[in-house]
């Protein structure tokens, strides 16, 4: 179900070091600001508490499916890593809603904090930045994995994609849409076109349980 998440984990570590650039505001609101050392902590922290609430999404459906979940070793290219999977069959619309709602939750959280503070990128709110960090690689890690079609038969994408019957490079475009929408909404609140479209295809991969 969530086998790159595990390798992504290493990865997204190495990814957001960097990223913990946009805990800093494009206009410090004090002067001090910057010199704050928890920062870099607190926009990790958020990143963490993402990573977590991805899984959290998986784990609550399979015990809503009663799916039995467990932890499965498994490797990638020899590196040894861990999936979070299921011993009870599901059907192809339970599977589609356990692969995917690593996804639902990640989006609503980016959702919640860009609704709730259109202009983030000018305040000083480390957690929460690392919070849609963690949207912004996790997502690009798992589209990259939908379109090349690699990693582990565990991956999320391609979960989805064999649930739905399509092909997983459409998986990989619509789990990095949402993604990249959110960044240039960050970048341009006043985009009010990029509310709406990242708002439709969050709510579009929702509806895709019904297909």
């Amino acid at each position: 179900m969530s086998g790159v998440s595990r390798l992504a984990a290493v990865v997204l570590l190495l990814a957001l070091l960097p990223c913990a650039a946009l805990a800093q505001p494009s206009a410090p609101a004090a002067p001090a600001a910057d010199d704050d050392p928890g920062g870099a902590w607190a926009f990790l922290g958020g990143a963490a508490v993402g990573f977590g609430a991805h899984e959290l999404g998986h784990l609550f459906f399979d015990v809503v499916f009663d799916a039995d979940p467990g932890v499965k070793k498994i490797s990638f290219k020899g590196i040894p890593f861990f999936a979070v999977t299921h011993a009870n069959q599901l059907s192809p619309r339970q599977e589609y809603v356990v692969a995917s709602a690593g996804f639902w939750v990640q989006d609503a959280m980016a959702e919640w904090i860009l609704s709730r503070d259109s202009d983030i990128r000018r305040e000083r709110a480390p957690f929460r930045k690392g919070v849609l960090a963690f949207d912004l690689v996790a997502s690009t890690i798992y589209s990259g994995a939908a379109l090349l079609t690699i990693g582990p038969p565990e991956r999320d994408t391609r979960s989805m994609a064999a649930s739905l019957g399509v092909n997983e490079r459409w998986i990989g475009v619509l789990v990095v849409a949402p993604a990249l929408l959110d960044v240039y909404r960050y970048l341009h609140p006043e985009a009010a076109w990029a509310a709406w479209s990242s708002r439709g295809v969050k709510a579009g991969m929702v509806l895709l349980v019904l297909k």
